[in-house]
């Protein structure tokens, strides 16, 4: 019985040996972990649209988890919180529109149609956050005066002109917008319309448009700088 005992006892010793240089040789076969990068490109009642390590934007619902481990917790009107690498972020629509800075370093945006077909973003004038509606019909880029002003815009200072809009013609000043920055595309010096009331949206319009090449996929649309 003692032999025996002994013997089942050195078994154990050599078998739990065995596991654990199994395990050892397991975690060094698997690949480390490594941040998720995460971008919130729209979003849908009870979804999220996320672009993952700059890939392609997929439709993720909440509660579901991808195969890179994110997770949508909660979906409102303009965010979304999700959970990566074990922390929990709020992302704002437009957040992460932008993709891998391109080969020649130009820089481009990827945007993402919402329910209704228009492609919004978010971006900046004169390092002011401002909402971007997509308007190939509109000839300058056109701003509210409440948008013009947080953006330290004196239309006062602009030349006098007038605009036809749905709602007819009306008055705006034409001005000159120290920078406007949409995802990784950055210019100098655009023209635009500042309007004498607010609006909802700031019109993407031609004077920023047309330095771009505009290639629309689907639901995508990617704008890549020429010059």
């Amino acid at each position: 019985m003692v032999v025996r005992c002994f013997e089942t006892l050195a078994w154990r010793r050599v078998w739990q040996e065995f596991r654990r240089a199994c395990a050892l040789a397991l975690v060094a076969l698997c690949p480390s972990a490594h941040a998720v990068d995460v971008g919130l490109a729209g979003v849908f009642p009870g979804k999220a649209l996320l672009s993952i390590d700059g890939g392609a934007p997929r439709t993720v619902a909440v509660g579901a988890t991808t195969g890179e481990g994110v997770k949508v917790l909660a979906v409102d009107s303009e965010s979304a919180t999700v959970e990566s690498d074990g922390k929990k972020r709020i992302l704002r629509v437009g957040q992460n529109v932008v993709s891998q800075p391109s080969a020649a370093g130009g820089g481009r945006a990827v945007l993402t149609a919402d329910a209704s077909g228009h492609f919004l973003t978010t971006g900046n004038i004169n390092g002011t956050s401002v909402r971007f509606l997509v308007d190939t019909g509109a000839t300058m880029i056109s701003l509210g005066a409440s948008d013009a002003r947080r953006a330290g815009i004196d239309a006062s200072k602009g030349q006098p002109a007038m605009a036809t809009t749905a709602n007819g013609q009306t008055r705006v000043s034409r001005v000159k917008l120290d920078t406007v920055r949409v995802g990784e595309i950055v210019q100098h010096g655009v023209d635009a319309l500042v309007h004498q009331q607010d609006m909802p949206v700031v019109l993407l319009g031609m004077s920023f448009l047309n330095r771009l090449e505009m290639q629309r996929d689907g639901e995508t649309m990617t704008l890549r700088k020429r010059y």
